[in-house]
């Protein structure tokens, strides 16, 4: 008799178990796919501003690539002869050499400046590489170097 109420015991236990366990596992599915659907809805919602933002932001850095090409056009903006500006692109947007047309068209003996400029469109600014070549400007650690080739 012993045997048999531990047998049954131990049966009605089993059964709870799975039970306890079938019902949990159903609970955990249910709340997964919950949070799937809530995910997508996320997404969704999430997506479309995403996809807009990146367009914009992509739209911003083609209109500042084209601004630094036209600049030196805008007589308003650009006060050096364009004949004067290399475009360079990287790290910095121009090298001005500025007087450099008037001495080599008219054997002017007036100095020639050199600029070093970078031109920023709407609330753009320095990166940490144009402040570093900019600070380089400003504490004269700028210098002239012939390096010479023989062969």
């Amino acid at each position: 008799m012993a045997l048999t109420d531990i047998l049954i015991g131990f049966s009605i236990g089993l059964i709870l178990t799975a039970c306890v366990y079938l019902i949990m596992k159903m609970q955990l599915r249910h709340r997964i796919a919950m949070i799937e659907k809530e995910f997508r809805q996320t997404w969704a919602e999430q997506e479309s501003s995403i996809r807009k933002d990146a367009a914009d932001r992509s739209r911003y850095v083609l209109k500042g690539k084209i601004a630094e090409h036209m600049v030196p056009m805008y007589r308003d903006v650009f006060k050096y002869d364009p004949s004067d500006a290399r475009f360079i692109g990287a790290p910095i947007d121009y090298l001005i050499f500025d007087g450099y047309s008037a001495v080599k068209d008219s054997h002017s003996d007036e100095p020639i400046t050199v600029i070093l400029a970078d031109i920023k469109t709407g609330n753009a600014q320095l990166n940490l590489t144009e402040r570093k070549i900019k600070e380089a400007v400003e504490q004269g650690r700028v210098r002239w170097e012939t390096i010479q080739l023989d062969f």
